[in-house]
């Protein structure tokens, strides 16, 4: 597993959040969560040592070789200027935005991965990543995924003009649950595929705190005797994040 290790002797804070769906429901929508976010993010720059986009950050994002998505020109900017100061910013791929390639890091500087990694802060350690696929169950969704990442089907995607895959896409993208009204129910534990997950690695390697997005709801369950699952929510009904410093976790919301 790919393993993140962030400087701890700056004593500065640790920033986490996910699932921004930049581009849904409407234009004006998105544009007021994209500002939003713009406002938190130069909030934070100040004492940020790293900030962690856990994936969706997009609601529909594919890159052919010379042509990215329309939009989001101000979030791509403050991102450039972050990590133009120095500031580290990690981006994971969620299931809405699993086909980036380069580049969010060669133009813009910030880091990407595609599979949870793991986190070392100090003496902290970490397990953090989108979520989507984790755990048992959800078999539907999983062989969709290996079908939405195969080569084959990628170049093939990719031969059709952007205006119609693009399209496409984000019209694929609108019947995401974060655009009904009642995309979440209450969480259980017992059918919580990610805290499974969790509580599977748990029992192998241990970690102080497992971060993930993609089930749209804020959660905070203990695994095991000493660890903590934590799920940061989404920006389009809420615009929760999480702060880590000293070994502690807050969850915040930002202009709540």
């Amino acid at each position: 597993m790919t393993q993140i290790h962030i400087d701890a002797s700056l004593d500065k804070k640790l920033y986490f959040a996910s699932d921004f769906h930049l581009g849904t429901p409407s234009l004006e929508k998105s544009r007021e969560r994209e500002l939003k976010i713009l406002r938190w993010l130069e909030e934070i720059k100040k004492d940020a040592a790293a900030i962690f986009l856990l994936g969706d950050i997009f609601d529909f994002w594919y890159e052919y070789k010379k042509v990215i998505p329309k939009g989001f020109a101000r979030f791509q900017g403050k991102i450039a200027e972050l990590t133009d100061s120095g500031i580290p910013v990690i981006v994971f791929s969620g299931n809405h935005d699993m086909w980036m390639n380069n580049y969010l890091s060669e133009e813009l500087g910030a880091i990407v991965y595609h599979e949870p990694a793991s986190l070392f802060y100090g003496k902290h350690k970490l397990l953090i990543g989108h979520g989507d696929g984790l755990g048992p169950g959800d078999n539907k969704y999983k062989l969709l995924k290996k079908l939405f990442k195969n080569r084959v089907a990628r170049w093939m995607f990719s031969r059709l003009h952007p205006n119609f895959s693009l399209a496409l896409g984000q019209a694929w993208s609108k019947n995401s649950r974060i655009n009904s009204t009642d995309f979440e129910g209450e969480s259980h534990k017992e059918n919580e595929f990610i805290f499974q997950y969790c509580e599977s690695v748990e029992a192998k390697e241990h970690y102080d705190y497992y971060i993930f997005g993609h089930r749209h709801l804020q959660l905070d369950l203990k695994v095991g005797n000493t660890s903590r699952y934590v799920n940061l929510g989404e920006w389009v009904n809420q615009s929760g994040y999480a702060s880590f410093h000293n070994g502690e976790l807050k969850f915040l919301n930002f202009e709540a």
